[in-house]
């Protein structure tokens, strides 16, 4: 029976951390790391995310702002806001809540962003820095995907690593980071060949493919490492519920670790945001990260 990589508890830890570092940074250098998240329509989704970044921002005693825009904002009106923030000292981070109506450019706002403050790691110039090896702001659920990794395994040196899914938000990245450790690296997709082969030889699997149940439980080798970032929506004996990408019941027996669908990556997402606004905070002020 695989043990349970526990992402709600290691998200907790790493917001008590973030709070006694931001207080550190408050007494040693004056500064109050300020997050802002911009959202614009009505979707419920995104408003329930927003609304929790923004308690989980202030719980750590970040400066928190929220921009809500009406789903008529113009594509000029949103590129406006997005500079004003990009040249406001009191702001650290901005998010920009996706998705975005239709009549505005996604790559185009997402692009407009200070790449300083872009702690969702979206922008090209902080995507080009982690495939370089540089200092980056990266992904929010890769890199919280790489710390429930690092903090279950420790050393990833030499490891097989298999990152199902290719997409620019998750797959890419992850396969960065994970090449930044030294693993060998696959990235596996839909049109891979011989696909459960595939994941059969990895040490570590991090499914990312927005399938419901798609990693079969004999996909796994013995013992592997699983990382589960899919959050699927389904109905099943009529209630609604969600689940992985993962087939989790099949894979518990086979695997040496797994995250849970719900409890595993998710929670991470958020903490991670908050993480990239205090890094971000330190190097834009060009004072060191608290220990």
């Amino acid at each position: 029976m695989a043990t349970l990589i526990n992402g709600k508890a290691f998200a907790l830890r790493l917001r008590q951390q973030l709070a006694a570092r931001t207080t550190q940074l408050q007494q040693s250098a004056g500064l109050l790391p300020g997050l802002a998240v911009v959202l614009v329509g009505e979707d419920p989704a995104s408003q329930i995310y927003v609304k929790r970044k923004g308690e989980q921002a202030r719980e750590v005693g970040f400066h928190s702002v929220e921009h809500r825009l009406p789903a008529n904002t113009s594509q000029q009106q949103l590129l406006a806001l997005v500079q004003s923030l990009n040249t406001d000292p009191a702001i650290h981070g901005i998010l920009v809540q996706l998705p975005l109506p239709p009549q505005i450019d996604e790559k185009r706002v997402l692009n407009t962003l200070d790449p300083a403050k872009d702690v969702d790691g979206f922008h090209p110039v902080n995507v080009g820095r982690l495939q370089v090896g540089e200092d980056a702001l990266v992904s929010c659920t890769p890199l919280g995907s790489w710390m429930l990794l690092k903090d279950h395994l420790g050393d990833l040196t030499g490891k097989r690593a298999l990152v199902l899914g290719r997409s620019n938000i998750v797959g890419k990245p992850m396969a960065a980071l994970l090449l930044r450790e030294s693993c060998t690296v696959t990235v596996a997709h839909s049109r891979t060949r011989d696909l459960p082969g595939e994941c059969r030889r990895a040490e570590i699997l991090v499914a990312a493919v927005g399938r419901p149940r798609m990693v079969q439980g004999d996909w796994i080798a013995p013992g592997a490492t699983v990382i589960d970032v899919g959050i699927n929506r389904i109905e099943e004996n009529g209630k609604p519920r969600l689940v992985g990408d993962v087939d989790f019941a099949a894979a518990r027996e086979v695997a040496g670790a797994i995250t849970p669908v719900p409890g595993g990556v998710g929670p991470m997402t958020i903490a991670c945001l908050l993480h990239n606004t205090l890094t971000a905070a330190c190097r834009q002020r060009g004072v060191a990260l608290p220990g």
